[in-house]
């Protein structure tokens, strides 16, 4: 299956919480999204892996995605060598995206900029004729994608430019709050976390907001390129 959209997330809930909306947007303009997670975020506070991964199934039919695998590197120790990258190659081969979403460049988790650096690696490499692959015993053809976006996590970085997601944040929020083990639940006697707080949830929806306000819209979400954005005519910017 060929993808428009493939966006990866070192753990589960990543790709919602960074780009939620705008993939919600995709979909609902035709495009093939699929989701890729890095681990199960087996390392989480709360909740298990075996739960992520029923929440994560959760959250992509709310979303609307075509597939969403779990490449199951291990949470908190993945490294950006040879094998990894092979791995990650491989999924994009499979589905030769036109667009790849990733990890912000750089967060508070560890594993957020390294699997941005890793995806964003893996991305050039999957252009060289050179390196082989296979899937299902067929050697792989070289594929690499148009460009690679990154989505932003905790840290307020500033983005080079912003999706118009109005429309499209309750579909997000519904995606983010499929995770129940891992966000705000005032009735819980689990752990109390960075991201458990209502501090936190209120704040998915106000940054999109500012950026919205920013642009003259509701909600947008923020992106880092890693080379100029390019419009064929000044019409092309709102």
């Amino acid at each position: 299956m060929k993808l428009d959209i493939l966006a990866f997330g070192a753990h589960p809930d990543d790709v919602e919480l960074g780009c939620g909306a705008t993939i919600a947007k995709e979909v609902s303009n035709g495009k093939k999204v699929g989701i890729i997670d890095l681990t199960r975020g087996e390392l989480g506070t709360r909740g298990t892996a075996k739960i992520r991964d029923k929440e994560a199934s959760d959250a992509a039919k709310i979303l609307g995605i075509s597939v969403r695998e779990n490449l199951s590197f291990a949470d908190g120790f993945f490294v950006n060598d040879r094998a990894h990258q092979l791995q990650i190659i491989k999924i994009l081969r499979k589905y030769q995206p036109e667009i790849v979403l990733c990890n912000a460049i750089d967060d508070r988790h560890i594993d957020h900029g390294r699997g941005s650096k890793l995806v964003s690696d893996a991305c050039f490499l999957s252009g060289l004729i050179k390196i082989e692959t296979t899937l299902d015993n067929k050697k792989q053809e070289k594929w690499r994608p148009s460009v690679v976006y990154h989505y932003i996590q905790w840290k307020d970085i500033v983005p080079d430019f912003v999706v118009d997601v109005s429309g499209f944040m309750d579909k997000k929020m519904n995606s983010v709050k499929a995770y129940k083990t891992q966000f705000y639940d005032p009735k819980t006697n689990e752990p109390e976390t960075p991201i458990t707080s209502k501090n936190f949830i209120d704040s998915i929806t106000y940054r999109a907001s500012n950026l919205g306000r920013l642009i003259g819209t509701d909600y947008a979400e923020g992106f880092t390129t890693e080379r100029y954005a390019a419009v064929n005519s000044l019409y092309d910017l709102k």
